[in-house]
């Protein structure tokens, strides 16, 4: 309510142009007082704007930073609804988050002052002319009537709006992930009309929200600009004695002048309110896009001791796309592949596995039928996460109490060695890209961290891809080893690996 320390302000402001032209009409002269009040005037709404927006970003601040503590960990690690796209998880921390704090920070205090400060401008105008408070409380009725019936179209459009973008920007970085093959294909064409077949709903979209902004603000204007010519025209008549009534208040050019000087500060909290109603569909939008992702999984019960896995009728479904059903049983220390073509679904069942997506039908559980422990589960992905730092500290993400000999230890199992050897040991320094690793080395990684977690149940993505036939042999070898002691699940389009397992589920 900071912004209310702004009526002040313009009353000061007003009664100091009143007095002056009060000073000037009787022929006084410049009056001192009346510039000391158009100063201080001046000066309060000044500090009362810059109050008020510190306030509220502050604010906005607060409400973003517990929207992030609960979104995050679901976006990076937690059971989805629904498989997305790198862009739109993108769009859900980042635009989204933006879209929450402009609303929290313009709309959220424009729609508290927009409540009580227009009957406080409205008391203060009666205070010199009850009539003139009376026609802009009267104008008020028919305005708030247009801005209801603007409003539920505009929270439509900004919804439509909000996940068109969120749409495109999953499309397209996905799409430039996808770049080479791609290329390899001679798909440009067909993605290119893909692109900007999103690309002219997202503006469709937009220019509809931009109509219905347009048509709430001229119904806005017209409505103040009618209260200000009502009172205009009141006072001027009423001075000049034109009334075709008997005058209702005795009226002198002070007070009629100070009433018609107030009369815009009445619709100017509606004004600041309008500005911002854009921010608050897209940030009510991004609340229930975010509400969706954060909605809660069903608990699981306490998981037990790994002792196995068993896949019972697994299926994953979203619109056109249907995986599964499937099932198989990995015991404590065995191996099984998924083997399958590209876009199978081999992939999308691992983060199944793992309690990333949710099934479309179908139950994951332990031998015994226990509910999987997510703490169970050690995953090495296609394209492992890197964060700047050193080559120790991102195979050490797996347990940040492993020891320097550990890390070496699982480094060297996993290949890593020459990369050790050629560029300054563990200490090499990588970005988030891992710029300098070929895809084999990020994947080696990836898998080090894995094995370093000491998790009973390893997933791998294509551990072998990317790799020479010496190396991928040795990582088979390796999986071999591990799987005496763990229960290993990796999918893969390698005939060696699939050789190497116990069971092949191909899909």
């Amino acid at each position: 309510m900071t912004w209310l320390l702004d009526i002040p302000g313009a009353a000061l402001f007003a009664a100091g142009i009143a007095l002056a032209v009060s000073s000037l009409a009787a022929g006084e002269g410049p009056s001192w007082g009346a510039v000391a009040l158009i100063l201080a005037g001046g000066a309060i709404r000044a500090g009362a704007a810059l109050l008020a927006h510190a306030v509220a970003i502050r604010a906005a601040q607060r409400v973003v930073a517990g929207w992030r503590a609960r979104i995050f960990p679901r976006l990076l690690a937690g059971r989805l609804p629904r498989p997305l796209l790198a862009g739109e998880s993108a769009a859900l921390a980042i635009d989204h988050m933006v879209a929450i704090e402009a609303c929290e920070a313009r709309f959220r205090p424009a729609r508290a002052a927009s409540a009580a400060a227009p009957l406080l401008v409205a008391a203060i105008v009666a205070c010199a002319s009850w009539v003139s408070a009376t026609i802009l409380l009267v104008t008020l009725v028919p305005f708030a009537l247009g801005m209801i019936l603007a409003g539920s179209a505009a929270r439509r459009a900004a919804e439509r709006q909000l996940a068109a973008l969120a749409g495109l920007s999953g499309l397209f970085v996905d799409r430039i992930r996808a770049l080479p093959i791609i290329r390899h294909f001679g798909a440009e064409d067909r993605i290119a009309r893909q692109v900007a077949a999103a690309t002219r709903e997202a503006a469709d979209r937009t220019v509809a929200v931009l109509r219905v902004a347009f048509l709430s603000g001229a119904v806005l204007e017209f409505f103040a600009a009618l209260s200000v010519a009502l009172v205009a025209v009141y006072c001027g008549f009423a001075l000049l004695g034109l009334l075709p009534f008997p005058p209702p208040e005795k009226l002198s050019l002070g007070h009629a002048f100070f009433a018609l000087a107030m009369a815009p500060e009445f619709y100017l909290p509606m004004r600041r309110l309008a500005a911002a109603y854009h921010e608050k569909q897209l940030g009510n939008a991004a609340m229930a896009a975010l509400a969706d992702v954060e909605a809660p999984a069903p608990a699981p019960p306490a998981a037990a001791r790994f002792d196995g896995l068993r896949v019972v009728q697994l299926a994953i479904a979203w619109p056109g796309l249907r995986i599964g059903p499937i099932g198989f049983e990995l015991a404590s220390a065995d191996l099984v592949a998924l083997t399958g073509p590209t876009g199978s679904g081999k992939s999308s069942l691992l983060a199944a596995i793992a309690g990333q997506v949710a099934p479309a039908g179908g139950a994951v559980t332990t031998a015994r039928g226990d509910a999987l422990d997510p703490a169970d589960i050690a995953w090495a992905a296609q394209t492992p996460l890197l964060l700047p730092g050193t080559l120790a500290e991102n195979i050490a993400l797996a347990r940040s109490d492993a020891t320097p000999e550990e890390i070496a230890r699982v480094a060297g199992q996993v290949g890593l060695d020459a990369v050790i050897a050629a560029r300054g040991g563990l200490g090499l320094m990588l970005d988030h890209r891992g710029s300098g690793l070929s895809g084999g080395e990020r994947r080696r990684i990836g898998l080090a961290r894995a094995l370093l977690s000491r998790r009973p149940l390893l997933l791998c993505d294509e551990p072998t891809a990317d790799l020479d036939r010496a190396s991928a042999a040795a990582i088979v070898a390796l999986l071999r080893e591990v799987a005496a002691e763990r229960a290993v699940l990796v999918a893969t389009h390698d005939p060696a690996l699939a050789a190497a397992a116990r069971l092949v589920v191909a899909l």
